[in-house]
């Protein structure tokens, strides 16, 4: 065996492991938020992380609702490149006080991010995040945020599911759990601005979990090689 072909052999492995620790992953995606805890009353940032599960089509938008039976006074956004952020408000039945005692008669009820940029859309097997501060969350023991995923495609899948005692539902929304402050450390106030609504931002974000895997699955890929090397060697050694 050439040593050409046993390079190539390894190079193949790797990407072969590579594929098959990060795509099964990607093809049983779904929209979520993340970290999926937080604490009752305190602030928090959270991420939407949405993968494009089509082979043909790309995400061009995504539309979140905010629950407002339990509203959250300060909703913040961070801009994602590529991309406009808009929020929409419903006034509130029941008027609620600030942290400053000012009453509050409206609350954010929906963010709509849309891709204006073509090239900045989620294309076929990527993701992309979107960043929210959030506080003080209420005092109730989950948030669910449904979710519209729209593809260049014109296809829209509503991620609108509660969860339930049966099982994973087919378009799961993503779910916030929401602990008592004796139950847990205070979360650390959030930092993002808060964003008006109607008001349009852009920035990107990274993907340390695909790198990780495509990290561990090129290192299995060389070690490969070196096996495929090793053996090359020793055919290639004359007997004593």
């Amino acid at each position: 065996m050439r040593l050409t072909h046993v390079v190539r052999a390894g190079v193949a492995a790797a990407a072969a492991v590579t594929a098959a620790l990060v795509f099964p992953a990607m093809a049983s995606a779904h929209v979520t938020v993340n970290p999926n805890t937080a604490v009752q009353g305190g602030y928090t940032k959270v991420t939407f992380r949405v993968p494009t599960e089509r082979d043909d089509a790309s995400t061009t938008k995504l539309e979140v609702a905010i629950p407002t039976d339990k509203p959250i006074v300060s909703v913040g956004l961070k801009p994602v490149q590529g991309w406009t952020a808009a929020t929409e408000t419903t006034k509130l039945a029941t008027p609620i006080k600030s942290g400053e005692g000012d009453e509050i008669t409206e609350a954010v009820s929906k963010i709509t991010w849309t891709a204006t940029d073509p090239n900045a859309a989620i294309k076929p097997h990527q993701f992309q995040e979107f960043d929210v501060s959030l506080g003080p969350l209420p005092q109730t023991d989950q948030i669910v945020f449904k979710a519209l995923q729209t593809y260049s495609s014109g296809e829209v899948v509503r991620w609108i599911d509660e969860p339930s005692a049966g099982g994973e539902a087919e378009h799961p929304a993503p779910v916030l759990k929401l602990t008592k402050k004796s139950d847990t450390a205070a979360s650390a106030p959030a930092t993002a601005p808060t964003v008006a609504a109607g008001s349009s931002s852009s920035s990107s974000s990274g993907n340390g979990t695909a790198i990780g895997l495509s990290i561990a699955g090129l290192v299995l890929g060389l070690a490969g090689l070196v096996v495929g090397f090793l053996a090359y060697r020793r055919a290639g050694t004359p007997a004593a």
